[in-house]
């Protein structure tokens, strides 16, 4: 049996399994369209500032330092490729939020082998719009108010070393919490009902979180992603919370 820090990742690879069957491919389409469209966008844009964002980031150092400036470029390399990386993911998600809670219904049915959901009609995914999209605000929230200090941090000198794990840190649970979030959406779980569930499997969560945070790292890999993401996390929502579910492909 996988230990649980090893079960979370388990989730995300028959995620992607499950969406790419033939029975779900319709609904992944248009998430897919709107994640490809902003990535194209995300690279002209990175080509073209990639450069001063990392100048501007790293700190002044006196020229007797100078060499320990060839020793931490790469950190505030990765540094800037975080925060493009939550920019990137950030927008995506509160774009392509309707599409992504249709999946994650569609899913927990193959997944629960029953339909508890209203049939697909274009009329159900518009009205689905206003929750989903005020569920992305509320994660933003909830971001901000931890990512705003780390990127003061990032300004700091010296403390800035300690800025690129605290963002990955923080950016693999941020992944947890942005894809559970679809299925417990659509069961009615509150938010802070949410979050506490999440801190009791906080093994698995960080495991599947940094699972998906890998894998958006990867380019073109990072495409099909977010519907693998939000497949994943609903299966692994349905199967901790109901041990036993039985996935079809």
């Amino acid at each position: 049996m996988p230990t649980p820090a090893l079960s979370g990742p388990q989730y995300l690879g028959e995620g992607l399994k499950l969406v790419l069957s033939p029975g779900l491919r319709l609904f992944v389409l248009l998430p897919l369209t709107v994640n490809l469209l902003l990535f194209i966008g995300l690279i002209v844009l990175a080509m073209q500032q990639f450069g001063g964002w990392v100048d501007t980031f790293m700190p002044n150092l006196p020229d007797w330092l100078s060499f320990v400036q060839y020793i931490i470029w790469p950190l505030f390399v990765l540094v800037v490729l975080l925060i493009m990386f939550f920019s990137f993911t950030m927008l995506a998600n509160i774009i392509a939020a309707p599409f992504n809670g249709f999946l994650a219904e569609k899913v927990e049915v193959v997944a629960r082998g029953r339909d508890d959901f209203p049939p697909f009609s274009w009329a159900e995914l518009m009205a689905m719009v206003p929750r989903t999209i005020g569920r992305e605000l509320r994660k933003l929230a909830y971001f901000l108010p931890r990512a705003i200090p780390l990127l003061i941090l990032t300004f700091i000198p010296v403390l800035n070393l300690v800025a690129a794990p605290l963002w990955i840190l923080f950016g693999v649970w941020m992944m947890a919490v942005q894809y559970i979030d679809y299925p417990c959406d659509n069961n009615k779980v509150s938010w802070d009902d949410m979050l506490a569930w999440l801190r009791e499997k906080r093994w698995q969560s960080l495991g599947f979180g940094g699972a998906v945070y890998l894998a958006l790292l990867i380019p073109f890999v990072n495409i099909l992603v977010m519907p693998a993401a939000v497949a994943g996390a609903t299966l692994f929502w349905v199967r901790e919370r109901q041990p036993g579910a039985v996935t079809k492909a």
